[in-house]
């Protein structure tokens, strides 16, 4: 993908280049259980939906051009906050689903833990692992990353993209998009329910702006911990 020059903006400023805007989805009841959620379709809580409708608001004074979504409800619901707010259409894409994690699904934490502790070990020292049989990281990226840079393409040159998502597919597809290693992709933190993280386009590439911003710090509750 080519950088957005240096010139000047619309406003007679310099451009500010492309921004891509990775938001995680409200919270969940699985979440609060820490229960792996995976590709499993689990709605907001009464607390996600709050979340979600304090997020847009704040998202929404950053003017997005475009909205897409993973089409799970957790995720879809979420966006549609953002969407009422800015009266923007949201894209839906089940390439921006969680990872699968197979037999992995529906399990607590404690419960990966006494069951795949050396899958789990292996899988937080950076090395590859199909997390319950299912799927890679490098997999989910493969399939993530391209439907970022897909609607990134279509903004204009200093326009801003929000995709609402997961958050180990966000972790994977920043991870991808800033060309680090797989096995450095841990080193990059979770994130909280509906917070974000903020890419920005420089002349090599993207680059972090943001990670976990949108309100004072809080306990990552998910399949990313």
């Amino acid at each position: 993908m080519t950088a957005a020059g240096a010139g000047a903006g619309a406003a007679g400023g310099p451009a500010r280049g492309r921004r891509v805007i990775l938001w995680r989805h409200g919270q969940t009841a699985w979440n609060l259980e820490r229960r792996f959620q995976g590709s499993t379709d689990i709605g907001l809580t009464e607390t996600g939906v709050a979340q979600a409708r304090r997020a847009a608001r704040l998202l929404a004074s950053l003017k997005p051009d475009a909205i897409v979504a993973s089409d799970l409800s957790r995720a879809a619901a979420t966006a549609a906050e953002l969407g009422a707010l800015t009266g923007l259409d949201v894209t839906h894409d089940e390439g921006l689903r969680e990872t699968y994690a197979g037999e992995w699904q529906g399990l607590t934490h404690d419960e990966i833990i006494g069951r795949y502790g050396d899958q789990y070990a292996a899988w937080k020292r950076g090395e590859p692992v199909r997390r319950g049989g299912g799927e890679l990281e490098t997999e989910v990226a493969d399939r993530a990353a391209p439907i970022v840079l897909s609607h990134a393409e279509k903004l204009p040159q200093d326009g801003t993209l929000v995709v609402v998502s997961h958050g180990g597919t966000i972790r994977t597809t920043i991870g991808r998009l800033l060309g680090l290693e797989s096995h450095h992709w841990e080193g990059l933190g979770g994130l909280s329910n509906c917070c974000w993280s903020v890419l920005g386009q420089g002349a090599r590439g993207w680059r972090l702006l943001e990670h976990n911003a949108g309100t004072l710090p809080e306990p990552v509750l998910g399949d990313d911990d």
